[in-house]
């Protein structure tokens, strides 16, 4: 089975490089919806069985977007579980200034995932953001049959989609982050759809037709 993965269109607050997290919330640019049509009719033919989104308003416009570029449209269905990593007292607030503020942790939320403490912004784990998703993954899985879409955020989709690979925390960070209305693609095993999956198409953008810069990425 496929397993199609995407980061909701680019907001306001990523833009003005801020954080937004599992509560902040943003809405989308005016060309983001360009963007997301594109993706839209990138998968115009997939036969989805479903759209699994965060319940975060610019996820859901994100997936209702693309929903409408489908040949076939199909149920979107939100669950808590493909929330953003929650980032506590971050959420709003300027990504350059609490780099100042936390100079030593902040940066391995980038790069070094296994060092990362949230601790002292009452922030989530990451483990526990990659379980929730995981489990959102195998739960849809177990339901279907067919292709599903999942439309996620930029740091917990990141980080699970590559656990679910079968990398180490420490490695979840090596390829980047994904990119604003990206297109990844898992396929699962036969016959038992068991992890760890294979990565058939990592944060494409090819078919949006212009580069997307790197801070966007969180």
């Amino acid at each position: 089975m496929e397993l199609y993965f995407t980061r909701h269109g680019k907001t306001h607050w990523n833009l003005e490089r801020r954080f937004q997290g599992s509560n902040g919330d943003s809405p989308l640019l005016p060309e983001s919806y360009e963007d997301i049509k594109a993706l839209g009719k990138k998968v115009r033919y997939v036969p989805f069985e479903a759209i699994y989104t965060s319940p975060a308003k610019r996820a859901r416009d994100t997936a209702e977007g693309i929903n409408k570029e489908l040949a076939h449209p199909v149920e979107i269905i939100c669950t808590d579980k493909l929330r953003e990593l929650g980032l506590g007292k971050l959420e709003g607030q300027l990504i350059d200034e609490m780099y100042k503020l936390y100079p030593k942790n902040l940066p391995n939320l980038r790069n070094h995932l296994d060092r990362y403490d949230p601790a002292p912004f009452k922030g989530e784990s990451i483990e526990c953001a990659i379980t929730r998703i995981e489990t959102a993954v195998a739960d849809a899985v177990a339901l279907h049959e067919g292709p599903i879409l999942f439309v996620g955020h930029g740091a917990s989709l990141t980080a699970a989609i590559q656990w679910m690979t079968g990398k180490k925390i420490s490695q979840l960070r090596e390829m980047g982050g994904l990119y604003n209305s990206s297109l990844t693609i898992l396929e699962t095993g036969e016959p038992n759809n068991l992890l760890p999956y294979e990565l058939k198409t990592w944060n494409e953008i090819d078919f949006l037709g212009k580069e997307t810069k790197p801070e966007s990425l969180l």
